[in-house]
């Protein structure tokens, strides 16, 4: 029984039910003389603030018998974590007092929409919470939901509960944070920690994106915290294949300058950087170019899939891609602006149509779509929706966490074969055809197929997520991994340099090789309309980049009939059939983009000569992951691999130890000394907790693995 089965009205014999549905009206007199009632109304919250005409009793609990008076008050209407009204509170308008009908109830007051699309903060008073609403979606358009804990004492036991169902933000200052941590470790919370306060910030004219950058702000993710630093369990690695630097060019060229300075200024392997810069131009120019086959009769995608294995704390950060990102990062957030501004006139238009032409006019205006080239986060499966649905024609996934991809159910689940072989058919062609998902009907669109789709993947992981991929034979079998490019280069940690004059002197914002790099992916972004043909629909017609030469296209072809020559028995690509069959097919789109980057319209014998450079780097990396001692060859990634795989395919996050024990493989695990010694092991790096309950077991295995940060 929750509070609100818990009162009894006095007015009459309703019950509480029947008086929130139509006796319990918000009171414009109370809240006109209230700010914060008078802010909530203006945020649409009325229906969480009301009055009840009299007052009401309390029939069980720890109050039971005793009677609420609500005269001049306004009643708050509180809610589960699954949006279940949950609890009432009485507040006293001017004034801080507010009685929570039972304290012990989880529930929060919700300002905004209890999405999960929406960002969750939690906060433990009423006026903080109307201030922070209004800065964050009035002013900033973000799309947040504030969960206030009514009474301070219940916010501990409120942010647990709803973080079962959604990560929850909390805010504190450097000051005192560990009060407010230490009680929320392990559990689905990031904590956001500031010099000053938030709202003191958003007061003078920063935006919540300006505070998280900040350098002095710290940002935790609790869960993980709790965890401690992920430890390494592979055997010795092999050296990293040294990076063709030569491949962006020679010094005082805008791409190889940009590939120095984004390397000098994060502190990052140059392959990183490489990696980065390439995932940028494929997300920019995919949209405008098509790339040559070597036989001059047909053309492919521009598209490129990467995959860059990095070490915790080597450089996998928001850092890098600030600087190969940027005009993609601020161009996008002003084609956001632009399209909400043409959403809320389509709307305002809509709003003024009469029913009967409002299905006429939807036809000859549909609703304005918003532009999307690149997203951090996501699912598989709704990037292919999106692109089934005309959501999307051109987009880049560009994450640093690669679990979302490589570990995510669409390429684990039964239906994995299917969306790994529409992934490859968008790669090839840039076609593919599939169902859409359960949830849109057919109002929607009765698609099942679309072509002309560009769809980049720049992933970037850590060892214990990529390696389970990377040793996955039907990803590798049905051709997913042979399209990557890959770089496994070895971490910097230990070696960097903060506090030197050249550092702090440093201004990567005014760096002229920086400046340059970003005043032509702006050009490219914005391109002259002359330079650009669209069709009818005003979609742009991509353009064919040809051979400057004969001697161009025949470079290309030279390349490919020396991997094909590699591949006899013996030969140092016999293993790799499938990635060397893909390797002239990655150079002519390097190519391409290097080509239409440098404003020329043809790709040249040297154009070739340098993507060949990169991607049998790519290659090589390849064949020292696979010939070094392997994720999966010691017993303790053997056992971390099952578990994590067990976990997915059952979608639980724990494991009685005894079933562990008695079903992991291969068998020799099994036994008593392998499998408490392994444990041990996993347990100590931070792999894995053994829970001890009474004579039970549990293994937890890390959130992380599971894909869950």
């Amino acid at each position: 029984m929750n509070s609100i089965d818990k009162i009894k009205p006095q007015a009459d014999d309703k019950g509480l039910s029947s008086l929130l549905a139509d006796a319990i009206k918000a009171t414009d007199q109370i809240i006109a003389e209230d700010r914060i009632l008078a802010t909530l109304r203006a945020l649409q919250q009325d229906n969480s603030v009301l009055e009840i005409d009299g007052s009401f009793s309390i029939v069980s609990g720890d109050k039971a018998g005793e009677l609420i008076d609500t005269a001049d008050k306004a009643i708050l209407v509180m809610h589960d974590n699954s949006y279940q009204p949950a609890n009432l509170a009485i507040y006293t308008p001017n004034s801080e007092r507010v009685e929570i009908i039972d304290p012990s109830e989880p529930s929060a007051f919700i300002i905004g929409n209890l999405g999960l699309d929406s960002d969750w903060y939690a906060v433990d008073s009423l006026a903080e919470a109307v201030e922070l609403y209004e800065h964050m979606t009035v002013n900033q358009k973000l799309n947040i939901t504030i969960l206030v804990s009514l009474n301070p004492y219940s916010f501990n036991s409120m942010v647990k509960h709803f973080a079962e169902v959604k990560q929850v933000i909390v805010m504190t200052t450097i000051e005192s944070p560990d009060q407010l941590i230490k009680p929320l470790l392990g559990l689905n919370i990031k904590a956001i920690i500031t010099t000053f306060d938030l709202l003191l910030s958003f007061e003078n004219g920063l935006s919540l994106d300006d505070v998280i950058n900040d350098p002095e702000t710290i940002v935790k993710d609790l869960q993980l915290e709790a965890w401690g630093k992920l430890g390494d369990i592979a055997d010795a690695d092999s050296k990293a294949t040294p990076y063709p630097l030569e491949a962006w060019g020679n010094k005082g060229e805008v791409l190889r300058d940009a590939l120095e300075a984004i390397t000098y200024y994060s502190q990052i392997p140059l392959a990183l950087a490489g990696q980065c810069i390439l995932g940028a131009l494929a997300t920019i120019t995919q949209q405008y170019i098509n790339a040559p086959y070597p036989t001059g009769g047909g053309f492919m995608p521009a598209s490129l899939f990467l995959l860059t294995e990095i070490e915790s704390g080597g450089g996998k950060s928001k850092t890098t891609s600030m600087y190969s990102h940027k005009e993609l990062i601020d161009y996008q957030k002003e084609k956001r602006k632009e399209y909400r501004i043409l959403r809320d006139e389509w709307l305002a238009e809509k709003a003024t149509k009469a029913k009967k032409d409002l299905d006429k006019w939807l036809l000859e205006n549909p609703k304005p779509k918003q532009p999307i080239l690149f997203a951090k986060s996501g699912t598989l499966i709704g990037f292919l929706d999106n692109m089934i649905l005309g959501n999307t024609r051109n987009v880049a996934w560009a994450t640093a966490e690669a679990g979302l991809f490589l570990g995510s159910h669409s390429l684990t689940n039964e239906t994995a074969q299917s969306n790994i072989s529409q992934i490859c058919d968008i790669w090839s062609s840039g076609e593919f055809d599939r169902m859409l998902s359960p949830r849109y009907n057919s109002n929607f669109t009765d698609e099942n197929g679309i072509d002309g789709i560009r769809f980049t993947l720049d992933l970037q992981g850590q060892p214990p997520i990529v390696a389970p991929a990377l040793n996955n034979e039907t990803m590798s079998g049905q051709g997913l991994l042979p399209r990557f490019l890959f770089a496994f280069p070895e971490s910097l940690n230990g070696t960097l340099v903060f506090n030197t004059d050249e550092r702090l002197d440093a201004k990567p914002n005014k760096d002229p090789r920086l400046i340059t790099y970003w005043q032509r992916c702006r050009a490219l972004l914005d391109p002259v309309a002359s330079n650009v043909k669209t069709d009818s629909e005003g979609n742009i017609i991509r353009y064919n980049m040809p051979f400057e030469n004969r001697q161009a296209r025949k470079a290309l072809a030279d390349y490919q009939t020396e991997k094909e020559s590699q591949l006899v028995k013996g030969g140092k690509l016999e293993k790799y059939a499938e990635y060397a069959k893909r390797l002239h097919e990655n150079a002519s789109r390097i190519a391409s983009i290097f080509a239409y980057f440098d404003g020329r319209r043809f790709i040249s014998a040297d154009d070739i000569k340098r993507a060949t450079l990169l991607t049998d780097y790519s290659m090589k990396e390849r064949i020292r992951y696979t010939d070094k001692p392997q994720a999966g060859d010691n017993d303790a990634q053997k056992l971390v691999s099952w578990l994590v795989k067990y976990c997915q395919t059952r979608s639980v996050k724990e494991i009685a130890y005894s079933t562990a024990q008695s079903k992991v493989t291969p068998k020799h695990l099994r036994l008593k000394q392998n499998f408490e010694l392994l444990a041990e092991v996993l347990e100590s790096e931070g792999y894995i907790k053994v829970i001890t309950s009474g004579r039970a077991r549990i293994i937890q295995v890390r959130p992380e693995l599971l894909g869950e940060n």
